[in-house]
């Protein structure tokens, strides 16, 4: 059976491929980056495959689970991953950026979805798992439309969750916090917060897609401390954010060490 991973060239997406293919399965690498997904699936070996995928065109996603299934066999699994993050000012933020997040992170999850549910519907077997963010329960100042993309796949995936129930269709959403990728490039966090490995993130996929788990925080503990916020009134909890300079972490990052990330990702939409 064959899982299927969007922006898998890299971070999380790559640390997914690899983790299913060591569980046994045939992967299907999609990326912009074409050269960097064959490198990716060399690594990986004969049971991963890359192909050229842009998540924001409906067709293209199409060819890449049209060509994953004619190659790998049934799709079984799909892993929405894709997706960038640009920081900075709300008011200073160009519509272009905005949109390129807009397309990526959340219409790319939405078609992704609606392709595979269409595929595993019919047959009555198959997983979507959608990759948001702790970011998509709380937003943070710095990124306001980042948070808006990922508060949409929450959404999206409790949505489907329900509405797919009866067809056998499972969804799983993933709620990663800080993560070692580029990502977070430059950002000046808090020095109490750890950034998780990708490869934690990895199989936590992989461990929800085996249990049938709809919703995973990684680490672990960022549900309870998420759940936990929730009963305090919200002045408590910005007053704690402002203590602790989670308010600044996405203003007072390092341009210069983001520089390369942000070029790339801009060049690649492009």
């Amino acid at each position: 059976m064959t899982v299927a991973v969007t922006g898998a060239a890299r971070g999380i997406g790559r640390a997914t491929a690899e983790a299913f293919a060591r569980a046994g399965r045939a992967v299907a690498i999609g990326d912009l980056d074409l050269d960097e997904a064959e490198r990716a699936a060399q690594a990986i070996g004969p049971s991963a495959i890359a192909l050229p995928l842009d998540v924001r065109d409906r067709g293209s996603f199409a060819v890449f689970l049209d060509e994953a299934e004619e190659r790998l066999g049934p799709l079984e699994v799909l892993v929405n991953n894709a997706g960038i993050m640009s920081i900075g000012a709300f008011v200073d933020e160009d519509d272009e950026t905005s949109r390129r997040m807009l397309e990526i992170n959340a219409y790319g999850v939405l078609v992704g979805s609606r392709l595979a549910a269409t595929r595993m519907a019919a047959r009555r077997a198959g997983h979507i798992v959608n990759v948001a963010s702790t970011a998509g329960r709380v937003g943070f100042s710095g990124g306001a439309t980042y948070c808006a993309t990922k508060f949409f796949v929450v959404g999206l995936s409790e949505a489907l969750h329900a509405e797919l129930r009866d067809s056998g269709v499972r969804v799983s959403c993933i709620l990663p916090g800080l993560v070692d990728t580029e990502l977070v490039a430059g950002l000046r966090v808090p020095r109490f917060v750890r950034a998780t490995r990708p490869e934690a993130v990895a199989e936590a996929i992989v461990e929800a897609v085996r249990r049938n788990r709809f919703e995973t925080f990684v680490p672990r503990a960022m549900g309870g401390a998420s759940r936990l916020t929730a009963l305090f009134p919200r002045r408590m909890v910005e007053r704690a954010g402002r203590a602790v300079g989670a308010e600044r972490a996405l203003f007072d990052h390092d341009r210069a060490a983001r520089r390369a990330y942000d070029e790339r990702v801009k060049q690649e939409a492009e």
